[in-house]
């Protein structure tokens, strides 16, 4: 039986972890990897004390701090559904194990859209990515497309440029959403071409991709691109398949908390980081939030007595 379980180790889970060992709460986190979202990005600049950092040597630094403690770790353990047992809660996971907890922490964070096109699934590895930090290398000199115009779409193409000879970003709207930043950074390239009110139909190719096929929504006319690769970054939605009947949710879709505590609709059920309705996904956010619901367990925990 644990105190307290955390779900997710991103920056929420991993600062949870923390407060939560330094309250002596015997805690397991249920991850599924210690990389994250956040390990993936390749250039961090927000986050206070480091004015440059990347997301691989951030999560380092986090999981060697929470090292430093007296605290479970379980990888590759992903949670798949919450019963209650009395007074305590039961967590069973996709290895088909199961684990009893006090209280929980949520912080599974978000997973990436998809496109839902024909040819993204097929050439996923052969050309699709989701990550430029881990792909970005093996498009030297070619061309490549991002799908996304927000801030995910314009740091990955950011990361294409020492790489790619040329980089187009198709957005679906008539307007980029990317932070000013990112876009000053971009138009200095010199190799980033921006394709507005695109809507992506199809990824097509023999072995690898070849061509992406769009619709020029403003004049509906299909347009073909000759490109390399496709790096897909249209957002995100919040991994939470496992807490139906304990939470409530927003319209979309982001497990609604008190902000003062963290707490969800169920008493002992705690959310933390991108998962929740928090105004602002940003990194230090969740951190924050992965602390304030730690403590707000450890309360939990004191009245229970």
């Amino acid at each position: 039986m644990y105190d307290l379980i955390i779900i997710g180790a991103g920056p929420a889970g991993i600062t949870a972890g923390i407060y939560a060992a330094r309250k002596k709460l015997k805690t397991l986190l249920l991850v599924r990897d210690l990389v994250g979202q956040a390990g993936k990005i390749s250039e961090i600049e927000n986050w206070p004390g480091e004015k440059n950092i990347s997301g691989m040597s951030l999560m380092e630094n986090l999981l060697d701090h929470l090292k430093g403690f007296e605290i479970e770790i379980k990888e590759g353990e992903i949670a798949t559904d919450i019963k209650k047992e009395g007074e305590f809660f039961e967590i069973k996971t996709k290895r088909g194990n199961s684990y009893s907890t006090k209280t929980i922490v949520v912080a599974s964070g978000r997973t990436q859209r998809h496109l839902g096109v024909p040819g993204e699934e097929e050439f996923t590895g052969r050309g699709v990515s989701i990550c430029s930090t881990c792909d970005a290398p093996f498009y030297k000199d070619r061309v490549v497309a991002v799908v996304g115009g927000g801030n995910a779409g314009f740091r990955t193409a950011l990361d294409l440029i020492p790489y790619a000879n040329k980089i187009f970003v198709l957005d679906a709207s008539g307007k980029i959403r990317a932070d000013e930043a990112f876009q000053e950074k971009a138009s200095q390239s010199g190799k980033i071409e921006i394709i507005f009110n695109a809507k992506v139909l199809e990824i097509k190719g023999e072995k690898r991709v070849e061509h992406l096929l769009y619709q020029d929504t403003t004049i509906k006319e299909q347009k073909e691109l000759p490109v390399d690769g496709v790096f897909i970054e249209i957002g995100s939605v919040p991994a939470t398949e496992f807490l139906d009947g304990f939470v409530d949710f927003t319209e979309a879709g982001d497990v609604a908390i008190n902000p003062k505590n963290c707490e969800t609709k169920t008493p002992g059920i705690f959310a933390a980081g991108d998962v929740t309705d928090v105004a602002y996904k940003q990194l230090i956010i969740a951190s924050g939030e992965g602390a304030k619901a730690a403590l707000s367990a450890h309360n939990y925990l004191q009245s229970l007595n």
